[in-house]
């Protein structure tokens, strides 16, 4: 007997409902409703299938899709800081890891990331009963999120959804729908996304996809074969030893997966022919005569006059095809006319790789492997279940190349940004990444906790920052033992070529936005007169607080991010203004003027309204309304004031 569960189980009689509801269930489960509620509507149909009155068409629904739709487009007023402290090698990568709530921060880079990213993989959390789900707490006026994500560095703990909530599969539809409708708009025309998942919500996840991306734009479902040995838990009697990858692109008439390289070993020119290396293609057909008529005939060899009989599924191309190929001298003839003739496939004229498989990925590698990892970067196990980087340098690999930018939003431990520096090291192409994981807090009685890492976060950094030390000192040896200078080096090859070795990144944080918010209260005990005063002041203290006290490099990085720079801007000073401290802000694509003093010069605000070629952007509170009409009227959108 089991009280923990139910507490009120032994006291209450007996729940005839809840039995008749079970009854009903067992006889007819389609009356219900994935979340195992009785659907009413269904219920009236059959009794009385002319009261209810609806229009029928194919979609996918759950509870709260449309609040989460609304959500995902909703601006948000949050900002990222730049974390000195914990980045590495900054100016070496344009690499990123951003720490806090995912749905805020892809809002953020929504703008200056947008169809930038080439490829996305994800393996977010999968709903197995007592798996957590995001949740959505993180509104500037919803004072939860903001304390647990940092403030109170305690990290931020997140809903559980378990099988007895009747919202269970609905909670997690919600949670992905917001954060992939955004994550489309990142992904270029190009693009390719990966998603990790398993039985519980493949299905759901597919249909999903379907909404977000066009069913069209569906590339496979790859089968890993993530366990080695059975799992002898199970009370189904399957071990379950898969899990899946979703593979979706942004459009399909791009192809996504560049697919197995060919085995050139295979191609050869025995007779010279000037076309270059070649193998013998089949050319017996597919079809019976009854299905294509036109592919069942007699094939001649013009020169030797031999007679090869149509096969029984004939051909696979028709006699004009044919006819072409002979006469561009393409078919192998057999010497004897039960043979049956072949075709010339040269190298030269087919694409680099053929398609692969989707049956497998990974074919090998295990969740195992990514605990060993783990295990070899940490000396411990601090994180649970990891992906192994390989299998997802398995997949990236597939789509990126020289300068594209991989994107997790679940990072996780980080495996995601170890497999794209792998591939940077090994395949000479400088990948960028950006990483996002959330603040989430680690059980105080994990080897993570008592090792020091008091968030997920924390190891995310922690684990990137480690490959990276690997990978400069197999740099190093590999430069001491040649006894030759860097320049030869594949790091410092790349270093020339691109003019970034990729081995860092840079680390930014959620927080409030630096801007004034309005948490004005009236006092109903005062007068309406009394209440408005107390708002002016109110504003007031508000804007001197933004002047006073702000941090001036997390203002310019909320301002240059709310104006569509990515977050590898560079800022120089413009010493030909003397009156004003004026930066120039660009991020290699977008550029801006901007000035944060207190106070615009008059001499300042003269040479923009004559040197109109530049846009600018100034704290509102510097200007008079003189000053802030001159620069609107000359230099009109260039111009904005913050």
């Amino acid at each position: 007997m089991n009280i923990q569960n139910n507490p009120l189980e032994n006291i209450q009689t007996h729940d005839w409902n809840k039995e008749r509801l079970d009854k009903i269930k067992e006889l007819m489960p389609d009356l219900f409703t994935n979340e195992g509620k009785l659907n009413t509507n269904e219920l009236k149909k059959l009794v009385d299938p002319d009261s209810v009155s609806e229009t029928e068409r194919y979609e996918f629904r759950w509870f709260g899709k449309s609040k989460a739709k609304r959500e995902a487009f909703t601006p948000t007023d949050a900002t990222l800081i730049y974390d000195e402290a914990r980045s590495v090698n900054p100016t070496e990568s344009e690499n990123l890891i951003i720490e806090g709530e995912n749905l805020n921060v892809l809002k953020l880079l929504s703008n200056s990331y947008r169809e930038k990213v080439k490829c996305i993989y994800i393996d977010p959390p999968y709903n197995t009963g007592n798996d957590f789900v995001y949740s959505d707490k993180f509104n500037q006026d919803k004072k939860e999120y903001w304390e647990d994500a940092e403030v109170t560095e305690n990290g931020y703990r997140i809903d559980t959804n378990v099988e007895t909530d009747g919202r269970f599969h609905s909670n997690w539809l919600n949670m992905m729908y917001s954060r992939l409708l955004i994550a489309r708009q990142l992904l270029r025309e190009d693009g390719v996304m990966f998603i990790s998942i398993d039985d519980n919500e493949v299905h759901h996840l597919r249909k999903l996809c379907d909404e977000v991306f066009g069913e069209e734009n569906f590339v496979a479902e790859f089968i890993w074969k993530s366990r080695q040995n059975k799992d002898n838990r199970t009370i189904t009697g399957v071990s379950v030893d898969h899990e899946y990858i979703i593979c979706y692109t942004r459009n399909f008439e791009h192809r996504a997966l560049k697919g197995s390289e060919r085995k050139i070993e295979q191609y050869a020119n025995p007779d010279n022919d000037p076309r270059g290396l070649w193998v013998s293609a089949n050319m017996v057909g597919l079809k019976s005569e009854l299905e294509r008529p036109n592919l069942h005939y007699d094939l001649i060899d013009p020169k030797s006059g031999i007679n090869y009989s149509r096969p029984t599924m004939g051909w696979r191309y028709d006699k004009n095809t044919m006819n072409r190929l002979i006469s561009e001298e393409r078919i192998l003839w057999p010497q004897l006319s039960e043979g049956r003739p072949r075709r010339k496939v040269f190298l030269n004229e087919l694409d680099e790789n053929l398609p692969g498989f989707s049956s497998i990925v990974g074919n090998g590698i295990f969740t195992r492997n990514g605990t060993s990892e783990i295990e070899q970067l940490f000396k411990q196990r601090v994180f649970d279940f990891p992906k192994p980087s390989t299998i997802i340098a398995e997949l990236i690999d597939q789509v990126v190349e020289n300068g594209d930018i991989v994107l997790d939003f679940f990072a996780g431990s980080g495996p995601t940004g170890q497999a794209v520096l792998n591939i940077s090291q090994q395949n000479g192409r400088l990948i960028n990444y950006i990483l996002v994981q959330l603040s989430e807090a680690t059980d105080e009685k994990s080897e993570a906790y008592n090792a020091g890492y008091k968030k997920i976060s924390d190891i995310t950094i922690e684990r990137n920052k480690r490959v990276i030390k690997i990978i400069e000192k197999e740099l190093q040896d590999k430069a001491d033992k040649k006894k030759e200078e860097l320049p030869f080096d594949v790091a410092a090859e790349q270093t020339q070529r691109y003019g970034k070795s990729g081995l860092g990144f840079k680390v930014f944080k959620l927080v409030k936005s630096n801007f004034p918010r309005v948490e004005f209260a009236p006092d109903p005990e005062k007068t309406e007169d009394e209440n408005i005063e107390l708002l002016k002041k109110y504003i007031r203290d508000k804007e001197a607080q933004l002047v006073s006290a702000f941090n001036r490099d997390e203002l310019i990085t909320e301002i240059l991010i709310k104006n569509g720079f990515k977050l590898n801007y560079t800022l120089t000073k413009k010493e030909e203004f003397k009156k004003n401290e004026i930066l120039f802000a660009t991020d290699g694509e977008k550029e801006t003027l901007i000035c944060l003093d207190v106070v615009i010069a008059n001499e300042t605000a003269e040479h923009f309204k004559t040197h109109i070629d530049q846009k600018l952007i100034v704290l509102e509170r510097a200007l008079d309304t003189t000053k802030k009409w001159n620069l609107k009227h000359y230099m009109g959108e260039k111009f904005k004031a913050f």
